[in-house]
């Protein structure tokens, strides 16, 4: 043990070896969870691109896919916690694996959603398939990397969000318009086959690559894990007391505060995702290649967004302004989006980018705030309470909006509630960083 101290002590000395590790790690964990997270959002978003052929082929109302689109929330809402605090105990191989390959399968299960009940029923599983996958990473990668750190891979894994619109959308119209009528399935049918099957291979493999700690990381050498087990252990000092126990923190005002700014993040989140290839065809563009390519940019450009905020809260240290600003340019984006809608279509889909690039933006920067205050057992079920009751925001947008839209015959007034929401977000990140962190810390 002494040697490894030893050892970690000179590494530790380095920056530059330290980083070298670090770059090391990164390029083992990062990109395998990044797939899996692109492939989780087009698995979870794809029914916005399947909307605009099954709506009418199946006769369903914009309150119909609005319920079945939300409804996957409340699935990921009932096991998100259960599935975090698994992946405590039997570690985040077997954890990620699972869901991956259960998600897969549903997504796949979905060309057969031909009644609203089934619609309903396959998407409440595909959340509670895909509950715990967000959190267990986040979680995860608070084994691997110290707090200095961890907002550039956070911002880089976040990014995938964007990527999915970027892989997605086009790839969604590609499938749709070319597969349509093949032996005798719609081109919706095949967009889930499509993008399912991929999902649970990568699950398999998830089982023979993931390594679920550190100690169990035989691709770096003694020294390095011991560098950086001393590594993380003095950014565990530097942060200082923590709460440690789930049975404290649920009752903590910190937690809700946090997860109330979340569930706002998340409607505005929510909103770009499920509704952005309607939000473009009531522009007035009526391809489902050029819908696509259109996600695809705006994606994109988001995507851009989410890696710089995670390098400028690494740099700075100060993820609150990114957070309050990426709110703020959401907010007035959508308030633009449904100004313009109807009257200037290039308007309204720069506006969209924008909206999108905020919503996104907002989220890697986030996360950095309940990090500094949780850990342990603590950090893994308060993660997961943060993600599960802040994604009812994902509930309460998709349905929202397509109960609206059924009324008023558009989703204008929708976007502006859901850009009000965003400003609401804003000032409330404000109110609860002044009253949790010291000024100047965050």
């Amino acid at each position: 043990m002494s040697n490894d101290v030893s050892s970690a002590e000179l590494i530790v000395g380095s920056a530059d070896e330290l980083g070298s590790i670090y770059r090391k790690i990164a390029f083992r964990v990062v990109p395998i969870l990044m797939l899996l997270w692109i492939l989780a959002w087009i698995d979870r978003v794809n029914v916005s691109f399947a909307k605009l052929q099954m709506m009418d082929e199946l006769r369903f109302s914009d309150a119909v896919y609005g319920l079945g689109a939300g409804i996957f929330f409340i699935g990921y809402l009932i096991f998100e916690v259960p599935s975090n605090l698994l992946l405590q105990r039997i570690g985040a191989r077997q954890t990620i694996a699972r869901i991956a390959i259960g998600w897969g399968m549903t997504c796949v299960l979905m060309s057969f959603a031909t009644t609203p009940a089934i619609f309903y029923a396959l998407r409440f599983m595909l959340g509670a398939f895909e509950a715990g996958f967000f959190p267990g990473v986040i979680l995860y990668l608070t084994l691997w990397f110290p707090t200095d750190r961890r907002a550039r891979v956070f911002g880089i894994f976040m990014s995938s969000v964007a990527l999915s619109g970027v892989f997605g959308g086009p790839l969604a119209g590609f499938v749709m318009s070319t597969f349509h009528g093949h032996i005798g399935l719609s081109g919706w049918q095949w967009l889930f086959i499509v993008e399912g099957v991929p999902t649970v291979m990568i699950g398999i493999f998830c089982l023979f690559y993931l390594t679920n700690r550190l100690e169990e990381a035989h691709w770096l050498s003694p020294e390095e894990r011991a560098a950086v087990a001393a590594d993380l252990q003095r950014d565990h000092i530097m942060l200082g007391s923590r709460e440690h126990d789930f049975r404290v923190i649920i009752r903590d005002l910190r937690l809700w505060a946090f997860t109330f700014v979340y569930l706002c993040v998340i409607v505005a989140n929510a909103t770009v995702a499920f509704w952005g290839p309607t939000i473009i065809r009531e522009a007035g563009i009526g391809s489902l290649t050029t819908i696509g390519w259109i996600v695809s940019g705006a994606s994109l450009f988001g995507s851009a967004v989410m890696i710089l905020n995670g390098i400028a809260a690494d740099r700075t240290g100060r993820p609150l302004i990114l957070c309050v600003l990426s709110l703020v340019v959401a907010g007035v984006a959508l308030g633009a989006v449904a100004n313009f809608l109807h009257s200037a279509a290039e308007i309204a889909i720069v506006a969209f980018a924008f909206a999108l690039g905020g919503a996104y933006g907002a989220i890697p920067v986030f996360w950095q705030m309940p990090n500094r205050l949780f850990a342990g057992t603590a950090a893994a079920g308060g993660i997961a309470v943060i993600n599960s009751f802040g994604n009812l925001g994902g509930f309460l947008a998709p349905y929202g909006l397509g109960l609206l839209a059924s009324q008023a015959g558009d989703v204008t007034a929708g976007l502006v509630a859901v850009g009000i929401v965003s400003l609401v977000a804003a000032l409330a990140t404000v109110l609860v960083a002044r009253r949790f962190f010291v000024p100047g810390t965050i």
